[in-house]
């Protein structure tokens, strides 16, 4: 595992939803989820997003106790889903950064550190117990 993290090193957000979809190397494609206010319990997606996966967790979830092993491939297949929405979410959000810069103009800090902390926040979520 720290072998392909290691080999990875330079892998963007971008890389990784184009990778996900099949289409490395292109912009993630544009989308509703807007990510606000971050603190640690801050949402990581949009409500109507979150609410979805709630349901779709809850159906599969339900669906466990006939179908095991069709409902464990459909977790797998539902987080897939959530992974590679995360992806393009701060692919979305580096994207804009990005197109700034090309266009010369200077991003202030105070994005760049609201940017900063949506990752941070983002990582300890991943790190945490």
């Amino acid at each position: 595992m720290n072998e392909v993290i290691k080999q990875n090193e330079n892998l963007t957000t971008a890389d990784l939803a184009a990778a996900a979809d099949g289409r490395a190397g292109e912009p993630a494609g544009a989308s509703g989820a807007k990510m606000v206010r971050e603190d640690r319990a801050t949402p990581l997606f949009a409500d109507t997003e979150a609410q979805d996966l709630r349901t779709r967790w809850d159906q599969i979830q339900a669906s466990f106790v006939d179908e095991p092993r069709q409902a464990v491939e459909k977790a797998d297949e539902l987080v897939a889903t959530a992974i590679k929405r995360l992806a393009e979410v701060f692919a979305q959000e580096r994207s804009k950064l990005e197109q700034q810069w090309d266009r010369g103009a200077d991003v202030s800090t105070e994005d760049l550190r609201v940017t900063l902390q949506r990752y941070r926040s983002f990582f300890s979520r991943l790190l945490s117990v």
